[in-house]
């Protein structure tokens, strides 16, 4: 952990999990039923495969329909809604233990941080603003683009990330809590940690050869803020 830590000159943050809990109240399953919803609405309803009329995932949805009708205004109209459900929840969004400690102590301490995430950069802005967080990021908030394809495991919001802090990868970490982050870490060539606070989580990320896991950022803070000696 104290390596990982030590030779990070820039921490990039997943924003849903490692930084709060985006759908702690404003339900991520529930947004899901309204892009279907919105979808039937613009008659596009033979686009829902069994799995998306199921599925509480809104990110999933919105990926699917992106990927069986690429660009046009479908998708345009879905993404735009699912912008405005995740800014909506970003105002009940339930902090992260330790998360803002954590970015205001590396911030402190010399790190850039920043956020790649496939949430709207929007949302997690607004969240930032309203726990104060904001200075400690400098507009380094790198969150879902109209190009659908490019949502994790594809690197791009890391990339994207990495240039606005002038890092190279390999002096970067990557907090994030899915197999997604860990893949898009790999792409990029960036170090990761898993925040995983479930048993569930630690399996999946155990299963994909993630190295180093953490049920709580509080043991990343101690690694960051206690002296070592000798």
């Amino acid at each position: 952990m104290r390596e990982l830590i030590s030779n990070a000159r820039c921490v990039l943050f997943d924003f849903d999990g490692p930084v709060c809990r985006l759908f702690a109240v404003h339900s991520a399953e529930t947004i899901a039923g309204k892009l279907r919803e919105l979808t039937a609405e613009l008659s596009a309803s033979a686009l829902l495969t069994d799995e998306l009329r199921t599925t509480p995932d809104p990110h999933e949805v919105l990926r699917q329909i992106a990927r069986r009708r690429p660009g046009g205004a479908l998708v345009e109209r879905l993404e735009a809604a699912l912008t405005r459900e995740e800014v909506s929840a970003a105002a009940s969004a339930r902090p992260t233990p330790y998360a803002a400690a954590l970015i205001a102590a590396l911030s402190r301490r010399g790190r850039q941080v920043a956020i790649a995430t496939n949430n709207s950069a929007l949302a997690a802005e607004h969240y930032l603003r309203r726990q104060h967080l904001s200075g400690y990021l400098g507009g380094r908030v790198h969150g879902r683009t109209d190009d659908i394809t490019l949502l994790k495991p594809h690197p791009d919001s890391l990339q994207r990330a990495l240039a606005s802090t002038r890092t190279a990868a390999r002096r970067a970490l990557m907090i994030g809590d899915s197999v997604a982050d860990l893949d898009a870490a790999r792409a990029a060539g960036v170090p990761f940690l898993g925040y995983a606070p479930t048993e569930a989580l630690v399996a999946a990320f155990r299963t994909a050869g993630a190295e180093h896991v953490v049920g709580s950022l509080e043991l990343v803070l101690t690694a960051l803020i206690t002296p070592t000696y000798g």
